[in-house]
């Protein structure tokens, strides 16, 4: 291992603390829609202050960017293992949340193009509505497991202590079903608590009208 390999770990690591902190704050805002469209949009309204900043956008923007690039070059210095291991999840979760984000970001900016708030109404379409939800359901719930996977993997190998006595393998097991129970969560909180929700008529061009 060169000191490039170094510099391109440390660069992954970084970014993707970055990336983490605002994952987060999205995160915490989705579930709130558990509480109702209004609840969600007015949480996503006051973060916005801080994360549409344009200092801050710019910045994350650019870790979106390094995270992607150096998750690229750093997966060829994978070793071939094929059987369940927190490598091949780290591997595996950071491949799909590469390809999340290019996504996400792209429908982010489309929406923006054509003048269409970004909120809940927008996330919620092709979680509400067949035949969207074949797409979407997956699609949402496996970024967030994605992300505890790879926080799981993460832990599993900087992790070197025993806690509640858990072993550091138990913890990172356990952060892998946390991350499926909430994205379980977020996808029942999206939807209205499985009941689905009134879609506004400026968003349903989303779903064919």
């Amino acid at each position: 291992m060169g000191s490039s390999w170094i510099s391109t770990r440390k660069l992954h690591f970084f970014s993707g603390l970055t990336l983490t902190v605002f994952i987060a704050i999205h995160l915490f805002n989705q579930a709130a829609a558990v509480a109702g469209p209004e609840r969600h949009i007015q949480i996503m309204n006051a973060a916005r202050t801080i994360y549409r900043n344009p200092l801050i956008e710019t910045v994350l923007m650019g870790a979106v960017l390094v995270q992607i690039i150096s998750g690229i070059r750093l997966i060829g210095k994978r070793s071939k293992a094929f059987a369940f291991s927190f490598e091949v999840v780290q591997l595996y979760s950071g491949m799909y949340l590469a390809f999340f984000l290019v996504a996400h970001v792209f429908a982010v900016m489309m929406g923006r193009s054509l003048n269409i708030d970004t909120n809940y109404y927008f996330a919620a379409a092709g979680l509400n509505f067949f035949p969207f939800v074949l797409f979407y359901v997956p699609y949402y719930t496996l970024a967030i497991i994605s992300v505890f996977g790879h926080i799981a993997a993460v832990h599993h190998k900087n992790m070197r202590h025993r806690l509640l006595g858990c072993s550091v393998r138990l913890q990172s097991r356990l952060i892998l079903v946390l991350g499926a129970i909430f994205a379980l969560f977020v996808i029942y909180a999206m939807t209205g608590r499985f009941h689905g929700i009134l879609l506004p008529e400026a968003y349903r061009f989303l779903i064919g009208g």
